[in-house]
């Protein structure tokens, strides 16, 4: 969502600098680095058309998804993210499609970041499975309250390595905001076992441009990030477990933006469609715990992430809940007015 910049350990584990250390990094970011946009959900395997674009419309369901996730709790301006999106398929003739939207509202920090997606995908029968390919267009708004930004002086960090130097030219400090549009694109193959799908995000790089008004005593300045391509890979299956009311969930979601990389692995378990819990591991950031429930068609999910990084000494973890609601959709060929003869009545 922000322009990330690494913050040292001996920054982390002084907690008065926390809100000093964001405000800074953010800011210092403005000019030059690049942004992210996707959240990191820890239940990405519910949420599949978030990170594709292919998979909108992949069940035969509408499917309603909203999911609410609190990072890194006990710092101070720390993420706060709220995701919703909506898919179901479509059909003309024989052909299928599917269709969806999808919104993220993020906080971090003195930045606020709304993305808008609409998306539209084609299926194609393949083997077993189905193959479908996606496009996403996207609007994003990014908002700096800079008149809420406090630059440090020379004494607030200790000593002079632990501030990263600033800039007056690279800093605003007035409220600006910017724009841009964005395209993904995205291949999605479902299974009645599995599902694996890769997609491109931010094909473009997109550039958003923050400007200051001008006043009577100064011009106005531009500000510019971007949001950086990323690709993400995924997959997971449904193995029932023969003579049993158990089945096993795998999931993987690996990303990269061409410089660095992120992967999870999560394993859960969901007993008779209906409870499931599980584990799972975010290289290098986290340890993760989860519980789930499905009943008639609505899903309620939680999961906990304990840090397994240097930022362990400062926060307790993050909290995440997933909730939705599905509607069975009908394709069938089936007449609309039925009649019954009067020899079976």
């Amino acid at each position: 969502m922000i322009p990330f910049l690494p913050i040292s350990r001996p920054l982390i584990r002084r907690r008065k600098l926390q809100l000093l250390a964001f405000l800074v990094c953010l800011v210092l970011s403005l000019g030059e680095a690049v942004a992210q946009s996707e959240i990191q959900f820890t239940q990405y395997w519910a949420v599949p058309s978030y990170y594709n674009p292919a998979a909108a419309g992949n069940t035969d369901y509408l499917r309603i998804r909203g999911g609410a996730r609190l990072q890194w709790v006990g710092i101070e301006h720390a993420p706060k993210s709220f995701m919703g999106t909506v898919d179901l398929p479509w059909r003309i003739g024989a052909q299928r499609f599917g269709a969806g939207v999808n919104v993220m509202q993020e906080s971090i920090g003195l930045f606020s970041n709304l993305l808008l997606n609409l998306q539209a995908s084609y299926k194609i029968r393949l083997g077993n499975g189905t193959l479908s390919v996606g496009l996403q267009g996207g609007y994003f708004d990014s908002r700096f309250k800079g008149s809420e930004a406090v630059l440090p002086d020379d004494g607030d960090s200790g000593t002079a390595t632990e501030t990263p130097p600033v800039s007056g030219t690279a800093v605003p400090m007035r409220d600006v905001s910017g724009k841009a549009f964005d395209f993904s694109a995205g291949l999605y193959y479902s299974h009645k076992y599995f599902s694996v799908g890769i997609s491109g995000m931010h094909l473009f790089s997109p550039v958003v441009r923050y400007g200051e008004e001008e006043t009577e005593s100064e011009d106005g300045r531009q500000f510019e990030t971007e949001l950086g391509r990323a690709l993400y890979f995924t997959a997971d299956g449904n193995i029932p477990l023969k003579n049993t009311l158990l089945e096993l969930q795998p999931a993987m979601m690996i990303k990269t933006d061409f410089t660095s990389f992120t992967a999870e692995v999560t394993m859960r378990a969901r007993i008779r469609r209906f409870i499931s819990f599980g584990v799972g591991y975010r290289h290098r950031d986290a340890v993760s715990a989860m519980i789930g429930a499905e009943f008639r068609n609505f899903f309620l999910g939680y999961s906990y992430d304990w840090p397994v990084s240097s930022i362990s000494k400062v926060s307790s973890g993050s909290h995440e809940v997933v909730a939705g609601y599905m509607i069975k959709l009908d394709f069938g060929n089936r007449k609309r007015f039925k009649h019954r003869s009067i020899r079976i009545m």
